[in-house]
C-alpha cells in the first residue's frame, strides 16, 4: 500500500496529524515531555492563560466519579508573561504546533492576551468561553449566542493568528453557538468543553468539590461529545475540533467520521501519559487496515 497521509489543515496551519492535547490537561507540556515525544502528535495546546496571573478555586478541586472525572481548578495559571518567557520557549525546541488557550473575565482580558502573543511563536489561538463573565453576572461567555458573538468578533479583530473558539456544551442548542461563532470570524471551533456536574460525599455529607460543582471529563461524556461534534460540523463551514472523553484511537476515529478534522486528548492524559502518541500509532494502524491513504477521506463520511 502507498504510504498514508495524516495531515490535517486548519485555518490554513498544517498539523502532521490530528492528535492535539486538549487544554488543563498537559500543562505547556513540560510535565509530559519524559513521557510523550511532543514531535509526534500534531499540536501542544496549553493550559488556559490569562492577562495576570489566577489563583484559581478552593480545594478540594478534584474528584474522581465513575466513567471520568470532576473538576474545579478555577483555571489556575501564572499568566502570559510566564507563558511566553517559560513555556514558549520550551514548545520551540519541538517539531509540532503550539496552540494557546486564552481566559479572562471580560472582553477586555482576552483582547489583552491576544494582543501579547500577537509576535510570539503561537501558531493557533484557543478561545476558552466557558470562563464566567463578569459583567454578565458570571454567565459563560459560551452560554449566549449574542455574547459569544461580540467576543468572538472582539478577538477576532485583534488577533494575529487564527482563532479556534472553544466552545460549552452547557447550552440548549450547540448548532446556534457554533453559527454565532462562525458569524462573528471564528476560524475554526472546539468542542466539547466539559459538562457540569456534582459529586456529594455520603459520608462526610458534604460535596467533594469545595466550589460545588465542576466540570465533567472522561469517558462518560463521549457519547454527548460526539453527537454535539456531529451536529456542529453540519451546521457550519469551517473546520471542526472534536473532543471529549477520547481514550483510544477507536474513540479519535469515531469523532472523525462524525465530522472532526482533528482531536483533543484530555482527562486520559491523567490516567496514561503515552495515549496521544498510541491514538497517532492507533489512527495510521485503522488507516492501512481499511486502505484510507488520506486521512481527509475520513472527516465526516457518517451522514
Amino acid at each position: 500500500m502507498s504510504e498514508i497521509n495524516t495531515k490535517v489543515t486548519i485555518a490554513g496551519v498544517e498539523l502532521k496529524n490530528p492528535v492535539m492535547t486538549a487544554s488543563g490537561t498537559f500543562g505547556s507540556g513540560m510535565e509530559y515531555g519524559q513521557f510523550v515525544d511532543l514531535n509526534k502528535i500534531g499540536a501542544v495546546v496549553t493550559k488556559g492563560v490569562s492577562n495576570v496571573p489566577w489563583e484559581g478555586n478552593p480545594t478540594p478541586r478534584v474528584a474522581e466519579v465513575y466513567g471520568g472525572m470532576l473538576n474545579a481548578i478555577g483555571l489556575q495559571n501564572p499568566g502570559v508573561d510566564v507563558l511566553c518567557e517559560r513555556d514558549l520557549p520550551f514548545l520551540q525546541r519541538y517539531d509540532t504546533r503550539v496552540v494557546v488557550n486564552v481566559c479572562g473575565k471580560t472582553t477586555e482580558d482576552y483582547v489583552e492576551v491576544v494582543e501579547r502573543l500577537g509576535d510570539e511563536p503561537v501558531d493557533l489561538l484557543e478561545i476558552n468561553v466557558s470562563c464566567p463573565n463578569v459583567k454578565e453576572g458570571a454567565i459563560a461567555f459560551g452560554q449566549r449566542a449574542e455574547a459569544l458573538y461580540e467576543i468572538t468578533k472582539a478577538v477576532k479583530a485583534k488577533a494575529k493568528q487564527p482563532i479556534i473558539m472553544k466552545l460549552s456544551p452547557n447550552v440548549t442548542d450547540i448548532t446556534e453557538m457554533a453559527k454565532a461563532a462562525e458569524a462573528a470570524g471564528a476560524d475554526a471551533v472546539s468542542l466539547i468543553n466539559t459538562i457540569t456536574g456534582m459529586k456529594i460525599d455520603i459520608h462526610r455529607r458534604t460535596f467533594a468539590l469545595a466550589n460545588k460543582t465542576g466540570g465533567l471529563s472522561g469517558p462518560a461524556i463521549k457519547p454527548v461529545a460526539v453527537r454535539m461534534v456531529y451536529q456542529a460540523a453540519h451546521a457550519v463551514k469551517i473546520p471542526v475540533i472534536g473532543m471529549g472523553g477520547i481514550a483510544s484511537a477507536a474513540d479519535a476515529i469515531e469523532f472523525i467520521l462524525a465530522g472532526a478534522s482533528a482531536v483533543a486528548v484530555g482527562a486520559m492524559n491523567f490516567h496514561n501519559p503515552y495515549t496521544t502518541e498510541e491514538i497517532v500509532q492507533g489512527i495510521e494502524a485503522y488507516m492501512r487496515k481499511y486502505g484510507v491513504t488520506d486521512l481527509c477521506e475520513l472527516v465526516g463520511v457518517v451522514e
